[in-house]
């Protein structure tokens, strides 16, 4: 039988401070890079229960805002709260606006009442949190029963292209690590909401060379913060190898990075 209580990754999970610092220092660089993240988090949207008109709605794992304020014009007459657990991405967001507050948290630990939300949403955050469970058991906690929780993650096979390259470069760490969809769907029938759709979808980017690619990662903040990665700056002839292993997936549209995002709208039961 297997332990849902802590789920085996395939390494460790970054530390979390260096995930906040990391973001925060990529405030005013995301949203020109953030492609991904806006096709992403408009899926989800788009996935949200016909006719949903919460109270108060939460946008867990905010960063620049951009999403919050998405939620207050689908949702003009609800309260919103925006969290996110970098402080550099709030004091971007903040004067932005979209929501009524916006709160420097956790999504394994939300400072929030019990029943006090009727909509989470949450796109592209909680593959960084280590303990899923966690995040599953406060969400439920915070929601109002018949409140809904959606949220896009991202599970393995995402960035294979590049994992595979370091690979044949180096043999080393270059790319975050991220649960199977197996994992989720098991932490997700275990976590006592009902899930009402639960899905994965690939979504192929591509760019001119690698430079771009990384350079793109690093704008993002989401280069590589995995623990055991290599440290110091990358010789001249590991990027050429990169390079060269890279090569072998080119297309006609350029090189391609692969995101497997998951998709997910689960409920609190009445």
């Amino acid at each position: 039988m297997t332990d849902l209580s802590h789920p085996p990754l395939p390494g460790a999970l970054p530390d979390k401070r260096q995930v906040a610092a990391s973001f925060s220092r990529a405030a005013a660089s995301y949203d020109s890079v953030a492609e991904l993240q806006r096709a992403v988090g408009g899926e989800l949207l788009a996935r949200l229960p016909a006719g949903i008109a919460p109270a108060r709605w939460l946008d867990m794992g905010c960063g620049t805002g951009y999403f919050s304020r998405a939620l207050r014009e689908r949702l003009p007459h609800s309260h919103g709260v925006a969290l996110d657990i970098a402080e550099g991405m709030l004091n971007h967001a903040r004067p932005l606006g979209g929501a009524a507050h916006f709160i420097a948290g956790d999504a394994e630990r939300l400072p929030l009442k019990d029943d006090s939300c009727g909509l989470i949403f949450s796109s592209l955050a909680v593959q960084w949190c280590a303990h899923f469970e966690s995040v599953l058991s406060e969400a439920r906690r915070v929601l109002q029963p018949g409140g809904v929780l959606a949220f896009a993650s991202l599970c393995v096979g995402t960035l294979e292209e590049l994992r595979e390259s370091w690979r044949a470069a180096d043999g080393l760490v270059h790319v975050n690590r991220f649960r199977t969809f197996d994992t989720y769907q098991q932490l997700c029938a275990a976590s006592g909401l009902r899930t009402l759709s639960l899905t994965r979808h690939a979504h192929v980017l591509h760019y001119p060379d690698v430079r771009s690619l990384t350079h793109e990662l690093k704008a993002l903040g989401a280069h590589n913060l995995n623990p055991g990665r290599p440290g110091g700056l990358t010789g001249r002839a590991r990027i050429a190898a990169l390079v060269q292993a890279y090569e072998q997936f080119r297309q006609a549209q350029g090189l391609p990075a692969t995101y497997q995002v998951v998709y997910a709208v689960l409920e609190k039961p009445l």
